[in-house]
């Protein structure tokens, strides 16, 4: 094929992935769980900087029995970002609880000026919000420091939604390194993949412990089946864990590959008006606090640009390039239209402008020369030719 497709963020597995899974494999620990699991968690968590990580089918699923184990119920108010997928808010519903949105910044992430609005809010009119579950958007670490002050005043716990981020940082801590527990997601396309897969974070042993009991049926430790709570068969598989202790040895490289990306991407448009790099482009924003480069994206002013950011990612469709807008905040799906939402337009712009690029770490140095070529093509006229 002449003009293969090329993807937002396509898994990057090598020959050590390869061998990792062979070994698993001959090791005869194919069922789930296993020593590569026990290997995994351990590195996991001492990469995040915490004391416990228990491995599990995906990050929805960390999500939900974090929330289970945090104490959230049927009746109970989760305070949420409004900009995130879906699997934030699917998980909170899981438990019977009602996610409660509450809008970005310009980060893209929770704005805590909004959440404190919600909580002033709620407790005026006699409900409360016992958990907040925190997004980092596209691999930036949210404002944890006031968010998590609001929080504790407030009374509720901290769940971070770290789906996005594992390998960045805020002020030299890992993104996995706040809450009282977080939740990181392994799907094909994040930053590392165990094909499916995620994983929770923590440093209290008995979140991490009761996860793990709720994760595998909620089994009694008893030699016949004995069950006295409802439980879940969300552990990750001892194979999967073997590609992914692969991912994580290479982690710091694929990060450093997404880097150059961004780097690029931020000189194609550097002499571009109206487009503008959606976060610093060098990842780094001091204070040792800097993103995971997941996705590389742009906001688009289509008064200045000349063009909008939908037409920009039409036309890289028409070359077989996929591109994105960033998330449609879930105060705007129809799934949730009912529900209740503090919000003040920011994630809507952001929705509308922002488009994410090509940003794999699995991407050839042709295909990076593909894109480049084709949004070289896009730009107006008189653009291309000062850039010239």
């Amino acid at each position: 094929m002449d003009n293969p497709k090329i993807y937002l963020s396509s898994p990057d597995v090598t020959s050590v992935e390869e061998a990792a899974v062979v070994r698993a494999m001959r090791s005869g620990w194919i069922a789930p769980l296993g020593p590569e699991v026990n290997a995994f968690e351990a590195e996991l968590a001492e990469y995040s900087g915490r004391a416990h990580a228990v491995a599990l089918s995906s990050g929805t699923a960390a999500l939900h029995l974090a929330l289970l184990t945090m104490g959230v119920g049927p009746g109970d108010k989760v305070l949420t970002s409004s900009m995130t997928f879906a699997a934030t808010a699917n998980a909170i519903l899981y438990t019977g609880a009602e996610p409660v949105f509450v809008d970005a910044d310009e980060t893209g992430n929770m704005n805590p000026d909004l959440l404190e609005e919600a909580f002033t809010t709620l407790e005026a009119e006699g409900e409360s919000s016992c958990v907040v579950v925190p997004v980092d958007l596209l691999g930036k670490v949210a404002n944890h420091e006031r968010i998590g002050e609001i929080a504790t005043r407030h009374g509720a716990g901290v769940l971070s939604d770290a789906a996005e981020s594992l390998g960045a940082t805020r002020h030299g801590r890992p993104a996995a390194g706040f809450g009282s527990a977080a939740a990181v997601s392994f799907n094909g396309n994040k930053i590392m993949t165990t094909s499916g897969g995620g994983a929770l974070l923590t440093d209290h042993s008995d979140i991490a412990d009761h996860v793990r009991y709720l994760a595998t049926q909620a089994r009694q430790p008893v030699v016949h089946y004995e069950h006295t709570d409802v439980g879940y068969n969300y552990r990750l598989s001892n194979i999967l864990a073997a590609l992914g202790r692969a991912q994580l040895s290479r982690l710091d490289e694929m990060i450093e590959r997404r880097r150059q990306h961004r780097l690029r991407y931020h000189e194609l448009f550097a002499d571009v008006p109206g487009v503008s790099m959606f976060g610093e482009p060098s990842g780094a924003t001091g204070g040792d606090t800097r993103d995971n480069f997941w996705l590389t994206s742009i906001i688009v002013d289509p008064a200045e640009a000349g063009f909008t950011a939908e037409e920009l990612q039409l036309h890289l469709a028409e070359h077989n390039i996929e591109a994105r807008p960033l998330w449609k905040p879930m105060h705007l799906q129809p799934v949730h239209a009912h529900r209740r939402a503090f919000v003040d337009g920011t994630g809507e712009r952001l929705f509308e402008t922002g488009i994410s690029l090509p940003s794999g770490s699995a991407l050839t140095d042709e295909q990076i020369q593909r894109i480049t070529d084709a949004i070289d093509a896009f730009l107006p006229a008189d653009v291309a030719a000062a850039r010239r």
